[in-house]
């Protein structure tokens, strides 16, 4: 018996990470960091529902309260700059794009199970923080009057 235990490898040790000195040096793999912010664009669009629903509802009300959605955007409103209201908006395009992107990847990986591994991972994260990101900047552009 002792000689079946002596013969065996040593275990592995599995010791808590410390979040100052150990998450800082920890590189994240594309397709959990497209996980996290898969997650993270999910929370932003859930907390900033009322900012959407009061978009929505002040765009498509009457002409009136187009007008006064517009000069929010141009001059704001009460202590807010319009500055502000467009890169909350701007958060809200990445958000919705990231999510969105990142939810077809979910799909196609269920759908297709015998396509999914390690380097179809990898590719399909970088594709979807590409996507996301470059829609976002053309979006973004055009938010704040470029073209």
């Amino acid at each position: 018996m002792t000689e079946l235990a002596t013969s065996r490898p040593p275990r592995r040790e599995f010791r808590n990470i410390n979040a100052l000195t150990d998450l800082p040096s920890y590189r994240l793999p594309p397709a959990g960091l497209v996980s996290i912010l898969h997650r993270v664009s999910g929370v932003l669009m859930f907390l900033l529902m009322p900012f959407i629903i009061w978009m929505f509802d002040a765009s498509v009300s009457s002409e009136i309260s187009f007008a006064k959605f517009k000069a929010v955007f141009n001059s704001g409103f009460s202590f807010v700059p319009g500055f502000l209201v467009k890169l909350v908006a701007l958060a809200l395009i990445w958000a919705y794009l990231h999510h969105f992107c990142a939810g077809l990847r979910h799909l196609w990986m269920d759908v297709s199970h015998s396509a999914v591994n390690k380097e179809f991972g990898k590719t399909s994260a970088l594709a979807v923080l590409a996507i996301s990101v470059l829609l976002t900047v053309v979006l973004g552009l055009k938010l704040f009057g470029v073209y």
